[in-house]
């Protein structure tokens, strides 16, 4: 099995001191702000004092030679933290991917591709994948090769729907496609893509993924300095809408060489860090991440687990870049018994661990096995965890409350769904109201957006992107809700004494608002945005002072 623990332990190791790099022993005064702390008491300040990467003071004067920013009355809350999330294969994604999660109708994403192309060297792909669905759009479809030409007409351009297509091209990129389904294939494997007149590729079906095959072809050609551009760009969107800390959940394993016919051409996961882990090691990194390791295997012997147990450290590293622990779960859920092995296993060791579930049996299931496990193994102080959550009930909320488990809702995938038989959810205000661990999450970036702002607005709301009504009676208040994506999150990290609230002491991480979260129209909660983002004290996104 191929591994890479060696190379990450030396990266890890190099990295803690570029980490100390980024940090600046600049004292930055923050005057003429509403300083929302999310403290205990919800205090709302109007001045914050930063020094050497840390909160020194909120409220009061400004220390002598103090560099001064004017916040002309703006809202200032704690950098957003984002529990479960893939931003690691959002930096890995080849061409030069465009962010359409945020785009409402064709004409918009007509205006993004366009921007983009600004920015994309002659004969280099322009990319979106995953993030958007065609449910968002007002015309509730992909865009036709017409109307991507319209956009651009002098860049092959791919845009592919979440996981394993559909996807939709131009010209140029019917051309290419065109060309590799007439001549000899760069891969036995690879489909017959067959491209429709209107630049549709079909997703995954009875005859394959022609999808799959198509995104393939890109990542063939991807090179490591693509990656490490790919990353930047992730963080600088990353910061842009103020999210500062992160917990990446992988993708399904795939070690060794990129295959067609799988889902999303997935990264190898050994070697998917590979381009954060060198920005890490030159002191370019903007955000935090912590890495999970995922684990995918069905064989009774549960190897692959066994090896990661024994070979790995779990929360190694340094505050801007450090290991987490099994997640998104040990083995798949529908495995029977491996799935039961492989969370003994984890407590074994004493390791956090996490489980994703879709609905009320899937949920049983985790509980009942968790209580199983702890009578061998007390868990009750490892934070063990539970994604998703669409339907709860006490019962089972209890039972875990005394595990010392948390709970993680998710806040968007069912919004830009149409079908009335799915159950919308999470119940958002029972599981709140019960009063165990909880955090919010948006499981960003294949089947839903990154955009914090979006899932917050849904939370708020419980509007989906049809206009229509589907979580009546679970909604939250703005305060809980942003509470939940900042100090809440923050536990789910373990680092709830680092950051996720404005305090003396902690680590500087904070966002100043281009508008008042607290007053705009519900219908804009998604379009909230950083003007300044602050991670360790540093400023790493600004267009506050650039205007």
């Amino acid at each position: 099995m191929p591994r890479t623990t060696r190379r990450q332990f030396a990266a890890l190791t190099a990295g803690a001191a570029a980490a100390l790099a980024q940090t600046t022993d600049e004292t930055l005064f923050l005057n003429n702000g509403r300083v929302h702390t999310m403290n205990a008491t919800n205090t709302v300040a109007n001045t914050a004092t930063i020094r050497n990467g840390r909160i020194l003071a909120v409220g009061g004067r400004a220390p002598s030679g103090a560099r001064t920013i004017n916040l002309g009355g703006r809202t200032v809350v704690p950098g957003l933290i984002e529990p479960h999330v893939h931003i690691v294969s959002l930096a890995n994604r080849p061409g030069y991917h465009t962010i359409l999660e945020n785009t409402v109708s064709i004409k918009e994403v007509q205006a993004a591709l366009a921007a983009r192309r600004k920015d994309v060297p002659e004969g280099q792909w322009i990319t979106s994948m995953g993030g958007w669905h065609s449910n968002q759009w007002a015309e509730h479809r992909h865009p036709t090769l017409a109307e991507l030409d319209a956009a651009v007409p002098d860049r092959p351009v791919l845009l592919y729907e979440r996981f394993t297509g559909p996807c939709v091209t131009n010209t140029l990129g019917k051309q290419y496609f065109d060309a590799i389904d007439a001549g000899p294939k760069p891969h036995a494997d690879i489909l017959p893509i067959k491209v429709s007149a209107t630049g549709a590729i079909a997703g995954a079906g009875r005859e394959g993924n022609p999808s799959a095959s198509a995104l393939f072809l890109l990542r063939r050609v991807q090179t490591f300095a693509d990656r490490k551009r790919s990353t930047m760009d992730a963080m600088n969107y990353t910061a842009s809408l103020g999210l500062t800390a992160m917990l990446d959940e992988v993708l399904f394993p795939t070690p060794g060489p990129l295959h067609p016919s799988q889902i999303l051409s997935n990264l190898d996961q050994y070697r998917m860090y590979d381009p954060w882990l060198e920005l890490h090691h030159e002191g370019r990194t903007i955000v935090r991440l912590q890495m999970n390791f995922l684990q995918n295997q069905n064989d009774p012997n549960l190897p692959e687990l066994k090896e990661r147990l024994r070979n790995q450290f779990q929360f190694f590293g340094d505050d801007m870049l450090h290991t987490g622990s099994i997640g998104e779960w040990a083995a798949p859920l529908g495995s029977g018994a491996v799935w039961r092995d492989a969370q003994r296993l984890v407590a074994q060791v004493g390791w956090r661990n996490e489980n994703a579930v879709q609905n009320l049996a899937g949920l049983r299931q985790v509980v009942e096995r968790y209580e199983e496990v702890n009578k061998e193994f007390d868990i009750t102080k490892l934070r063990w965890m539970v994604h998703h959550v669409p339907e709860v009930n006490a019962d089972l909320l209890t039972r875990l409350k005394a595990l010392g488990c948390g709970v993680e809702m998710g806040a968007f995938r069912w919004v830009t769904s149409a079908d009335p038989k799915v159950v919308a959810g999470p119940p958002f205000r029972t599981i709140v109201d019960h009063g165990i661990q909880v955090g919010i999450h948006g499981d960003g970036v294949h089947i839903a957006p990154l955009n914090p702002w979006s899932h917050i607005q849904y939370v708020v709301t419980g509007v989906n992107s049809f206009g229509d009504q589907v979580n009546a009676g679970q909604h939250l208040t703005r305060e809980e809700a942003l509470r939940l994506f900042t100090r809440n999150n923050a536990w789910f990290l373990k680092m709830e004494d680092k950051i996720g609230s404005i305090e003396v002491g902690k680590l500087a991480d904070m966002v100043v608002l281009d508008r008042d979260y607290f007053t705009v129209p519900e219908a804009q909660i998604k379009n909230v945005r950083s003007a300044m983002t602050i991670v360790g004290g540093k400023i790493v996104y600004d267009s506050l002072q650039r205007k």
